[in-house]
């Protein structure tokens, strides 16, 4: 769209490290957290029981591993 003039306006936020819209704003971490942690537990629920059981195994074995070596 630079040749009807949105080029300076778009380009410049772009490449200012502007994110448009009163200047990007921090976000909600609380949310951002929450949201990462659903995610990860639709993954694991998701699963296969076949995996599932993989990974349950994997992460005893791991606790197993760091228990000897500390």
């Amino acid at each position: 769209m630079v040749e009807y003039g949105h080029g300076v306006a778009e380009g410049a936020g772009t490449f200012s490290g502007s994110h448009g819209g009163g200047g990007g704003g921090g976000g909600d971490w609380g949310a951002n957290l929450a949201n990462s942690l659903g995610d990860a537990v639709h993954t694991v629920t998701a699963l296969p029981p076949e995996q599932l059981l993989l990974l349950i195994v994997v992460i005893v074995g791991g606790l197993i591993f760091l228990k000897r070596a500390f």
